[in-house]
């Protein structure tokens, strides 16, 4: 895998005319993108379509969560999208992942498609120990990813989101072609905003870390392509 397609530029903007502007400033530096929900939203869908257009590939990040049924018709409808990754919340439980990996490969096959990656949200990175005990949780957070990513393995899925702390010891229980997608990547000299488990890029590449997602470093940056390609030679330099 070539090291520009291992990072993935969250387009966290909010229309998609800014969205389309940093697509066309980053050119080919980078061929990887995220969308979440408020860009999906508020361009209606259109971003998808834009970014096939573009040759890019895409990850859309909605994080399904609901009951197996639910979830599992809204991957035939990703499906559909042309996706190369997209993600669920492993804390739906086997059932669900089940479901929802069985309709995508029924789904692809249906269509002569290559299915998408299928990924599990483990432990969203804005948590920190002290928060996610708040929410009843006995275990460390690394303990409950590792359980999470076993889960999903089990249940079929290619991969999980998690922070960049826990993907090494994810690759020791699940193997090394177990994905490892991980937001909380923060180029040196960067500020760490809402997310708490943060690494450089070099040190998240020789943590593990098959995909790094990074959003306002790039997207806030006056000259976004430098501030990719920075992040780019600091992976290099760590391989």
């Amino acid at each position: 895998m070539y090291k520009k397609d291992r990072l993935i530029v969250a387009l966290d903007k909010p229309s998609l005319q800014e969205a389309q502007e940093l697509v066309f400033r980053l050119e080919e530096k980078v061929t990887f993108y995220k969308v979440g929900l408020e860009l999906f939203l508020n361009s209606r869908g259109e971003i998808i379509e834009f970014l096939k257009k573009q040759n890019k590939k895409i990850f859309l990040d909605l994080k399904f969560h609901d009951i197996p049924n639910t979830v599992a018709q809204a991957a035939k409808w990703a499906v559909g999208l042309g996706l190369d990754m997209f993600n669920v919340h492993a804390s739906g439980g086997e059932e669900m992942l089940k479901r929802t990996v069985e309709m995508v490969n029924i789904t692809a096959e249906k269509n002569n498609i290559l299915p998408p990656k299928v990924i599990a949200v483990t432990v969203l990175t804005s948590f920190d120990e002290a928060g996610f005990a708040q929410l009843g949780f006995r275990d460390p957070i690394k303990e409950t990813a590792r359980k999470l990513a076993i889960i999903s393995q089990k249940a079929g899925l290619d991969g999980v989101v998690c922070s960049p702390w826990e993907a090494q010891e994810i690759k020791n229980v699940c193997g090394q072609g177990f994905l490892t997608v991980c937001p909380g990547v923060r180029p040196l000299g960067s500020h760490n905003q809402d997310q708490k488990r943060t690494m450089t890029p070099g040190e998240a590449i020789k943590n593990g870390v098959d995909y790094l997602v990074v959003g306002r470093p790039i997207n806030q940056s006056a000259d976004p392509q430098a501030a990719a390609r920075e992040i780019l030679q600091e992976m290099e330099e760590e391989k």
